[in-house]
């Protein structure tokens, strides 16, 4: 964290209209990929059902 604030301090000081722009389009860009990370969230949530839903029969046979 304390480097990330390093740096976006050397790129304020040596190129400031880059960090002003970085500054302003970070929240802009993380609303744009919110869906994708959302669908990821989804999508791994269902592979964990199959999965468990695969794995159930052994789970009863085997009395755990």
């Amino acid at each position: 964290m304390f480097l990330k604030f390093l740096l976006w301090l050397l790129l304020l000081i040596l190129c400031w209209p880059v960090a002003i722009l970085a500054l302003l389009l970070y929240p802009l860009i993380w609303l744009l990929l919110l869906p994708f990370r959302l669908f990821g969230i989804v999508v791994k949530g269902l592979f964990e059902f199959i999965k468990a839903l695969f794995m159930f029969p052994s789970r009863v046979l085997r009395g755990t």
